[in-house]
C-alpha cells in the first residue's frame, strides 16, 4: 500500500528502518533475555525524534499524522516489539492531554514529552477492573485546590518509568460504572504515589509494566483534565485512537516473523531438495502473507479515519469502528503468522537463538491489552447497532 504515503512518510519509514536495523535488532534477543528495560533506547528515540511525533507543533513537537505514527511502530516491530511500545505508550500517555486537556496545561507538559525529557504512561487498569474499566474503586477526594488519590492500578506499561501519568479514578463515590470517573495528570515523585516494576511476564521482556499504588497522593486540582466525570469519556477516545498503535505493533511483528521463516525454508534442505520447494509449506507461506496484507489494509485505514476524526471530517462516526476491525485483526493475525513461523522452523523455532520464538510470545499480548480482543467485536458490533447492549 505504499501508494498512500507520501514522499516525507518514505524517508521516515526508510530512517527508522535503518534505525531499528543498526541500533536495535543486535540488541533485541539480549534485551529480551535480561528481561529489563533499556535505558538507552530513551535517548536513541529522542535523538531520532521519535517522542516529538504525536505532540502537535505549537507545543514544540512534529505533529505527525496518526499514519506516520503507525508507521513507525510497525518498522521498530519487525525487530522487537518491545522497543516500538515504548514508543506507543508514549502516545498514548499523552493523548488524554490532547483529548481533555486546557492549553494550559498542554503548553506546561507537552514540550517535555516531545524532547523525551519525560515519558508518558496511561493508567486505566486495575486489579479487579480490566475489560470493565467502569468498575474501578481507585478514588480521587477533593480537599480545596487539591485531590487526595487512594488507589491502586495494574498492568501499567512505561508505569515505573514514566515521569508523567495520566490517571483515572472515581470523583463521585455514589457512582457507578462509568459515571463519576475523572482524569488526572500525576507526576512522578509526587508523595505517596509508588510504582512497582512488575516481572515474570510472557513476551515484551524489554518494556516496562508496573503496578501503582496510590495512599493519600496529593495533586493540585489543575491537574484534572476536563471536568469532573469526564474521565471515562476521555479514556475511551484514547483508546479509540490509540489501537491503531496496537495494531501496527502486531503487523510488524508479522512482518518480522514472516521475512525470517522465508528465508530459513528457501536456505534450509530436507529429502534433498529445499523446505520452500514443499507444497504444504508455500500454502503456509500464501495464507500469512495474504494476512498480511490484509493487515496492513485494516490499520492504515484505521490511522486516515483517526486524522480525520481528530479534523472532523466526515467519516467522524467510524474511526473507533476501524480502530477496533484494526486492533482485534492485525493481533489475530499476528499470533496465527508467529505460531506458522515457529512450525517453519521446525525445532529450531522454539529455540531463543532464532528470534520467532521470542514475537510469537510477544504477541500474544497483543491479543489481551489495550482492550481484549474479545472487547474489540463488542465494541465492533455496537458501531453497528447503534450502541445496543450486545
Amino acid at each position: 500500500m505504499d501508494f498512500l504515503l507520501s514522499e516525507e512518510q518514505r524517508q521516515i519509514v526508510a530512517m527508522v528502518r535503518e534505525l531499528a536495523k543498526t541500533r536495535i535488532a543486535p540488541h533485541a534477543a539480549r534485551w529480551d533475555a535480561e528481561e529489563r528495560f533499556p535505558e538507552e533506547l530513551v535517548e536513541i528515540f529522542a535523538e531520532a525524534g521519535l517522542f516529538a511525533l504525536p505532540v502537535p507543533e505549537e507545543y514544540g513537537g512534529l505533529g505527525a499524522s496518526a499514519l506516520t505514527r503507525v508507521l513507525v511502530v510497525e518498522e521498530l516491530s519487525k525487530v522487537d516489539a518491545s522497543a516500538a511500545l515504548l514508543v506507543a505508550v508514549h502516545d498514548l500517555g499523552l493523548t488524554p492531554i490532547l483529548v481533555g486537556g486546557s492549553d494550559e496545561q498542554k503548553r506546561r507538559w507537552l514540550p517535555k514529552f516531545a524532547t523525551g525529557e519525560w515519558l508518558a504512561a496511561f493508567a486505566l487498569t486495575e486489579p479487579g477492573a480490566g475489560s470493565d474499566p467502569g468498575g474501578m474503586v481507585m478514588r480521587a477526594r477533593r480537599e480545596g485546590d487539591h485531590y487526595v488519590l487512594n488507589g491502586s492500578k495494574i498492568f501499567i506499561s512505561n508505569g515505573s518509568i514514566a515521569h508523567g501519568l495520566t490517571v483515572f479514578a472515581r470523583t463521585d463515590p455514589d457512582s457507578r460504572g462509568p459515571k463519576g470517573i475523572s482524569a488526572f495528570f500525576v507526576e512522578k515523585g509526587t508523595p505517596g504515589f509508588t510504582a512497582v516494576p512488575m516481572q515474570g511476564k510472557l513476551g515484551l521482556h524489554a518494556s516496562d509494566t508496573a503496578q501503582l499504588f496510590f495512599e493519600d497522593c496529593r495533586i493540585p486540582a489543575a491537574n484534572r483534565l476536563g471536568q469532573e466525570g469526564e474521565g471515562f469519556a476521555i479514556a475511551m477516545k484514547t483508546l479509540d485512537r490509540s489501537r491503531a498503535n496496537i495494531a501496527a505493533q502486531a503487523l510488524g511483528v508479522a512482518e518480522g516473523a514472516f521475512e525470517y521463516a522465508l528465508n530459513y525454508v528457501q536456505e534450509r534442505h530436507q529429502f534433498g531438495q529445499p523446505v520452500a520447494s514443499f507444497q504444504g509449506v508455500q500454502f503456509m507461506l500464501a495464507d500469512m502473507a495474504t494476512a498480511i496484507e490484509a493487515a496492513r489494509g485494516l490499520t492504515y485505514q484505521a490511522a486516515i479515519r483517526i486524522e480525520e476524526e481528530g479534523k472532523g471530517g466526515a467519516r467522524l462516526a467510524t474511526a473507533n469502528r476501524y480502530s477496533a476491525m484494526a486492533k482485534m485483526f492485525a493481533t489475530d493475525v499476528a499470533m496465527r503468522v508467529t505460531t506458522d513461523a515457529v512450525q517453519l522452523l521446525g525445532g529450531y523455532g522454539v529455540m531463543r537463538d532464532y528470534p520467532v520464538e521470542r514475537m510469537m510470545r510477544d504477541a500474544k499480548i497483543f491479543q489481551i491489552y489495550e482492550g481484549t480482543n474479545q472487547i474489540q467485536r463488542i465494541v465492533i458490533a455496537r458501531s453497528y447497532l447503534g450502541g445496543a447492549k450486545a
